[in-house]
């Protein structure tokens, strides 16, 4: 499995989105697998990317979590937590998904 967060210099939800994958993978035994960190610098970069905001996590190059609009604008993004809107998804949304993804 490819993982990799994009993301934006400016925002601060980046680092501790990429702890919880670290955390979720662990939780469902995959903890082998490697996660890429894609710094987004341009408009133009984003625009190449399946990119929905800051974090966006791919997962073999799909969003994990589709359904956020996509965008080129280099802006955090906001996901729906059972806490309310948060700068990233809980671990356990980030277990979910993967499971939903039968990964």
């Amino acid at each position: 499995m490819q993982i990799e967060v994009l993301h934006i210099r400016d925002c601060p939800s980046w680092t501790e989105a990429g702890r919880r994958v670290r955390e979720a993978l662990a939780l469902t035994g995959r903890d082998r697998d490697v996660i890429h960190f894609r710094l987004l610098e341009s408009v133009k970069e984003a625009a190449l990317v399946p990119f929905s905001g800051s974090p966006t996590i791919l997962v073999d190059g799909a969003d994990l979590f589709p359904g956020g609009e996509r965008t080129s604008r280099l802006a955090c993004r906001v996901y729906a937590t059972p806490n309310g809107l948060s700068g990233m998804p809980t671990t356990e949304q980030i277990v979910d998904a993967m499971d939903a993804r039968g990964r």
